[in-house]
C-alpha cells in the first residue's frame, strides 16, 4: 500500500503566543515544523509527504528537502483539500495521513497503527477515551455534568483510503472540525486507535514548555569507540592528539600516524555508523600521505554536525610504556577541542601501559582507544 502523509501548516497559531506562527518557533533545537515532518520521513511506511503552507510563507518550503510544499486555503479543510489535490494531479496513493503541524511528538507506534487500521477500514483516527468528570459552565460557575462515556480527546494523523477522502472533501460544505467529521459527512466508517498522551497539539505557551520536555527526553544519544596502532620507526618525535612530542623514535604510518587522532576519529565515524578513516582516506591515495591527522577529525566533526548532531564528549586513552603522556595531556586535550570546536570540559586524554606486556609492553609502538558521545542537537 503506497502511503502518504499530509502535514498542515497553513495557520497561523496566535493562541501559542510569541512574535511568529507556532510551526515556526524553535522547539528543543528545531523548529516545530521540522521535527513533525523529521517524525513522517523516519517512518518506513510513508512513501511521500505534501506539506501545506500559507501562501506567503512558500519560500519556506526550502526548509524541508524531499517534501512538497504547496499553498493551503483560508481554512483547515480548505488546506486540506488543497494537498490532496496536489497528491491527486501526481500519482495518487492509496492511503494518505493527514496530521497536524502542531503536533511534533507523534510516535511511530500511533503512525503505524493508523496505517494498519486502513487495511480493513475506509478511515482511522487516534484518540484517547475521556477519563475526567466533565462540567457544563457559564460564567465560570458549574451549570451541570456530562456523561463522559463514549467520548474520546481527538488526534492527528488521521489516516483514510485516498479516493474516499478526497471524494468527501470536494463534497463537504466547509468549516469540518477535522477530517474524521469530513469523512463521517460522507458515509465513510472511521476506526478509533490508541492516541498517546505525548501527541500533544501545542496550542497554549504552556505546551511549548510541555513539547520541550518531550521532546528533550526523546533526544537521540550515539556513542562510538576508535582504536588504533602504529609501529615506531627512526625519528625524533612522535605527534599525539595534534602534539609533537620529543622522543627517541616516530611513529610509522601513511599519513602524520597520530595514533590517538586517528582512534577519535573513528570513534566519531563509529557513533555516526559512517564507517572509518580508511574509507573517507584510503591510504592508497597519494594525497594523504604525511597528511595532517586533523583533517581527518575535522571531517568527522563536520559529518556529525550535518546530520544535527553535537558532540557531548570524548575519551582517548593511549596505551605505551614510553613516551611520557602526563607532561603533554593538557595541550593534547587543548588541541583537540580546538580542532572540533568543543570546550575543553568534554575532552579527556589520559595514558596507560600494558605492564610490559605486547607489542606496547616491548616498546614497539603505540596503540590508542577512543570513545565518542553524540546527542542530537
Amino acid at each position: 500500500m503506497i502511503t502518504a502523509a499530509i502535514i498542515v501548516a497553513a495557520g497561523r497559531g496566535t493562541r501559542a503566543g510569541g512574535d511568529m506562527p507556532k510551526q515556526w518557533r524553535m522547539l528543543a533545537g528545531r523548529m516545530v515544523a521540522e521535527h513533525t515532518v523529521v517524525r513522517f520521513q523516519h517512518h518506513v511506511s510513508i512513501d511521500q509527504i505534501i506539506m501545506v503552507l500559507p501562501a506567503d510563507d512558500m519560500a519556506r518550503a526550502a526548509d524541508f528537502p524531499g517534501v512538497t510544499c504547496v499553498p493551503g486555503g483560508d481554512t483547515r479543510d480548505a488546506s486540506v483539500l488543497a494537498g490532496l489535490n496536489a497528491l491527486s494531479e501526481t500519482h495518487a496513493p492509496d492511503a494518505v495521513l493527514i496530521h497536524d503541524v502542531a503536533r511534533p511528538c507523534v510516535s511511530d507506534q500511533v503512525i503505524s497503527d493508523v496505517i494498519a487500521a486502513l487495511a480493513t477500514s475506509p478511515g482511522a483516527a487516534p484518540a484517547l477515551a475521556v477519563t475526567d468528570a466533565l462540567w457544563r459552565g457559564k460564567n465560570d460557575t458549574v451549570t451541570g455534568t456530562q456523561d463522559r462515556n463514549g467520548l474520546y480527546r481527538a488526534q492527528t494523523p488521521q489516516g483514510f483510503r485516498f479516493d474516499a477522502i478526497l471524494t468527501a472533501h470536494r463534497a463537504h460544505p466547509g468549516n469540518a472540525a477535522d477530517d474524521v467529521e469530513v469523512a463521517r459527512h460522507a458515509g465513510l466508517s472511521v476506526t478509533i486507535v490508541a492516541g498517546d498522551e505525548a501527541n500533544l497539539k501545542i496550542t497554549t505557551p504552556a505546551d511549548f514548555a510541555r513539547a520541550e520536555k518531550l521532546l528533550r527526553g526523546q533526544m537521540d544519544i550515539r556513542v562510538g569507540q576508535g582504536y588504533d596502532v602504529h609501529a615506531f620507526e627512526q625519528g625524533d618525535h612522535v605527534i599525539l592528539c595534534g602534539v609533537n612530542v620529543p622522543h627517541d623514535k616516530a611513529l610509522k604510518g601513511h599519513s602524520d600516524a597520530d595514533v590517538g587522532m586517528h582512534a577519535l576519529t573513528d570513534a566519531l565515524y563509529g557513533a555516526l555508523a559512517d564507517g572509518d578513516i580508511g574509507q573517507h582516506f584510503p591510504p592508497s591515495e597519494a594525497q594523504w600521505k604525511g597528511a595532517a591527522s586533523d583533517i581527518f577529525l575535522r571531517h568527522a566533526v563536520s559529518r556529525a554536525t550535518e546530520r544535527g548532531y553535537a558532540i557531548a564528549n570524548v575519551d582517548v586513552t593511549l596505551i605505551c610504556e614510553q613516551p611520557k603522556i602526563g607532561p603533554h595531556a593538557p595541550a593534547m586535550r587543548q588541541a583537540l577541542a580546538d580542532i572540533m570546536g568543543i570546550d575543553l570540559g568534554r575532552v579527556s586524554v589520559k595514558a596507560t601501559t600494558s605492564e610490559q606486556l605486547g607489542f606496547t609492553g616491548r616498546k614497539e609502538g603505540i596503540a590508542a582507544m577512543a570513545v565518542a558521545t553524540l546527542v542530537q542537537a
